[in-house]
Order: C-alpha cells, then sequence, then structure tokens
C-alpha cells in the first residue's frame, strides 16, 4: 500500500487541520495509507520518508530546521511527490529560501484582499491531467501575488489589475496552479485553498484532488 504524509501546523488562520482533513479520506478512498503529523520532526526520520509515495503540506508561516528540511528534500528528490496550496506552502519557512526555490514560488502579497477575480486555465493547463477539462472559472477569495522562476509547468493564471494608487502600473499575470520536476518527485502548487469553503468549490476540488494523485505517481 502506497503511504501518504499529511503535515499541517503553524498560523491558524488558514486552518490547517480542516483543510487537508477534507482529503484525508479521499487518499484512503484511493488506496493510500495516510499518516497525519502536526509536527516538522517527521521531515528529519529519513527511513519513514523513504517509504513515502506522497507528501501534503499545510503549515503557514513557522521555521523549519535544517535536518527536517533536508529529510523533505532528500525524499522528493528521491521520488516521494509534494502538494501543498495556499499559505501552507507559499508563506511557509521563509528563512529556508531553498525550500522557496524548490517548490517554484513565494508568496509576496494579496494586494486587494478578498476579491472577485477569474482562474484562467493555460494552454499547458488544458492538456495536463490536473487540469483537463477544467474550464476558467471565476472565484471570490485572495489573488495572491506570486514571485516565481521560469522552470514550472504553469496550469492555471490569473491577472492582478491595478487600482487606482496602487504603484505597479500593467496588470501582473500572477501563477494559480504549476507543476514542478525536483530530481525524481513532481510537486504541484495551488494558489487556491484559502479555506474550507474554497476547496469545496468544484473546480478547486478537481484541481487538488488530480494533483495529490498525479504528484504521487511514480
Amino acid at each position: 500500500m502506497r503511504r501518504v504524509l499529511v503535515v499541517r501546523g503553524g498560523w491558524e488562520g488558514h486552518s490547517p487541520e480542516a483543510v487537508t482533513d477534507e482529503f484525508v479520506g479521499f487518499l484512503a478512498d484511493e488506496g493510500f495509507d495516510v499518516v497525519v503529523e502536526d509536527s516538522l520532526e517527521v521531515y528529519a526520520d529519513t527511513e519513514f520518508m523513504a517509504s513515502l509515495s506522497l507528501v501534503v503540506q499545510s503549515w503557514t508561516q513557522g521555521d523549519i530546521l535544517a535536518d527536517e528540511f533536508r529529510g523533505l528534500r532528500d525524499a522528493i528528490c528521491a521520488g516521494t511527490g509534494f502538494v501543498g496550496w495556499h499559505g501552507g506552502v507559499l508563506d511557509a519557512f521563509r528563512q529556508t529560501a531553498e525550500f522557496g526555490q524548490m517548490i517554484g514560488g513565494v508568496f509576496a502579497a494579496h494586494p486587494h484582499g478578498m476579491v472577485p477575480h477569474r482562474v484562467q486555465v493555460t494552454d499547458a493547463g488544458r492538456g495536463h491531467p490536473i487540469t483537463a477539462g477544467i474550464g476558467d472559472f471565476e472565484l471570490t477569495t485572495e489573488q495572491y501575488w506570486v514571485l516565481a522562476d521560469g522552470l514550472s509547468t504553469v496550469l492555471a493564471t490569473t491577472g492582478i489589475v491595478p487600482r487606482p494608487g496602487d504603484p505597479w502600473a500593467e496588470p501582473y499575470l500572477a501563477p494559480v496552479a504549476w507543476t514542478r520536476q525536483w530530481g525524481r518527485g513532481r510537486i504541484v502548487v495551488s494558489t487556491l485553498g484559502h479555506g474550507v469553503a474554497e476547496l469545496r468549490v468544484p473546480q478547486v476540488r478537481d484541481l487538488t484532488e488530480r494533483a495529490l494523485i498525479w504528484a504521487a505517481a511514480r
């Protein structure tokens, strides 16, 4: 039986227990042995980490110790998948720059708060198993301004349009969901998932569940 580790904690504003509980049953139904941990210490257990098909993380802010990050990174490089969403990955472990490098993006701001906006599936996304058949959709939530490199496959984007008084002059096309190969491991990150209600939006739910299955495949 393939094993999944769910790691959750950090700032409570993103409801790490509730948002990950949304997918524990799904993973079990898909035939995974699901292990839930409320501490980052498990990342330093190299023997346990080597047994995993997938890590799901929801840990906003906080610090990660060097041996914990090394254990997570080495597991991913060896082939363990990694999935996370919203601040649970994009606003985690800011003192460890290599974590942001590994996942392919870092949260910078959500300049307009909760706003209605459009999530647009890219050409690459239309042909990818995670987002194929999911059309563009409207959502009212935080638009994450993400600092990212060009090494990921971007599946969906959103346009952050400047308003009067904003210091940027042109719309910023921000990545919303992407995949990334790190060593032999598949990484999937999404900016969507501020809370349980958002994760229950059909398109967001679909995207997240497919990401879990895709990232766990070797």
